[in-house]
């Protein structure tokens, strides 16, 4: 208790640090899968992309992250275990946010798309287990994490393979494929607008206190994906093509009726993005702040000091600018070729795949919902579309995210400890 009255305002300043590099790392990485697909059929420019993703992410970071955070992320850990040392949650917390930041700075360097949440949770898990017990983690929930690498992609990547091969069969593959994308491209909108304001209104808005039933969380999103068709349908009827012109001119058309979805998309997952994962770099940051202001008294819930939101919106965007590119080009074009139409179809499995998460409570990495659905995209044209050496490289980093993040973790804990004691 001591240690934190005579170093409160020093360990204060360093989580805050570290909890900006976390959200660099955020940036870097899994903003970077948001917007890949977007990048890769060329929808947008990377530089369109950086300043979508700047004002969209740092919007749901700030106006929805949350007013209150729980203080321990996921649940995976005891907190009952530290409410005589309290300092060693505090040194515990800083030290996995500066682990999960190092990695993801590292994985993002080498374009490896790993997911923030489960560095998080790896870098948790290890400091608790080495540095406290055994006992203190609960080992039920990181079972379930363990379990998702695998249900997550295979959920996402079969809804993407359906809705690819959907429009294929109803627009592409027709005799008249203006004609049919003109019928059937609004109700993908419809589909688009529903599931993303439906992910924004379930795990956005609760954190700044906006609460809705079930029954008013989809008559909400279905007033949304209604309007969306309804303004889709208007630009796609303006579009001018001229009937005479060969079938690849015709396809060239229908894609980009596809791009100006693909922006709809990629705003959407943005604020959604921003405002559930700024909660890895804040959850733990916001433990050690509340520790140290209530003198080691460890509530379960922490409500969040002025400055922490900004710092997690303004670290995410920083970290996109600056380092982002490298993941996008593995998301975009790395795993396989994506047109407008396929990069659509892996954005809206993806927000599918998160909407049933959320219902069902399933642990889960917007990472390997994304890389999942480019995945079954790509398999939609045969196992040769696919890079397999890039997707090698994707799953390798995915199994070594847990034990790296807590070997990271174990080490700066013991130095913090060192340090301090």
């Amino acid at each position: 208790m001591d240690i934190l009255t005579s170093y409160g305002s020093i360990l204060v300043l360093f989580a805050g640090a570290v909890g900006f590099l976390m959200a660099w790392g955020i940036g870097a990485n899994d903003v970077a899968n948001a917007m890949g697909t977007s990048v890769g059929s060329k929808a947008l420019t990377i530089k369109q992309a950086i300043i979508i993703a700047m004002i969209f992410e740092f919007a749901g970071a700030y106006l929805a992250g949350g007013e209150v955070t729980s203080t321990i992320r996921k649940g995976i850990i005891d907190a009952s275990f530290y409410v005589d040392q309290p300092e060693l949650l505090v040194f515990g917390m800083t030290s996995a946010l500066l682990a999960a930041g190092v990695w993801l700075m590292i994985a993002s360097y080498f374009g490896w798309p790993v997911s923030t949440t489960h560095s998080i949770v790896g870098a948790i898990v290890g400091f608790s287990a080495v540095g406290v017990g055994v006992d203190s983690v609960v080992w039920i929930k990181v079972t379930g994490i363990i379990g998702s690498w695998v249900i997550t992609p295979l959920i996402s990547g079969i809804i993407a393979y359906m809705i690819f091969m959907s429009s294929q069969k109803l627009i592409f593959d027709t005799q008249d494929p203006i004609k049919n994308a003109k019928r059937y491209v609004p109700f993908y909108m419809f589909l688009a607008g529903f599931l993303l304001s439906l992910v924004t209104i379930t795990k956005g808005l609760s954190h700044v206190g906006l609460h809705f039933t079930t029954f008013e969380a989809f008559a909400l999103a279905t007033i949304v994906g209604i309007s969306v068709a309804a303004i889709g349908k208007i630009f796609i009827n303006r579009i001018k093509i001229d009937p005479k012109a060969d079938k690849k001119m015709h396809f060239a058309n229908v894609e980009k009726i596809f791009a100006v979805l693909m922006v709809v998309t990629a705003c959407a997952m943005a604020f959604a993005h921003g405002s559930n994962d700024v909660a890895n770099a804040i959850g733990p940051l916001a433990a050690v702040v509340s520790i140290v202001e209530n003198n080691g008294q460890i509530a379960a819930k922490a409500a969040l000091a002025w400055w922490i939101l900004p710092l997690g919106g303004l670290g995410i965007v920083l970290g996109l600018a600056i380092f982002g590119r490298r993941v996008m080009a593995t998301i975009g074009t790395g795993i396989t070729h994506l047109t407008p139409s396929r990069g659509f179809a892996a954005e809206l499995a993806a927000a599918a795949t998160v909407v049933i998460a959320s219902g069902t409570g399933l642990p889960i990495s917007t990472t390997q919902t994304l890389v999942g659905a480019v995945l079954g995209v790509g398999m939609a044209r045969g196992i040769a579309a696919l890079n397999l050496g890039v997707v090698r490289n994707i799953v390798i980093s995915w199994v070594v995210t847990l034990p790296i993040g807590a070997g990271l973790s174990i080490i700066f804990f013991y130095m913090m400890k060192a340090i301090f004691s």
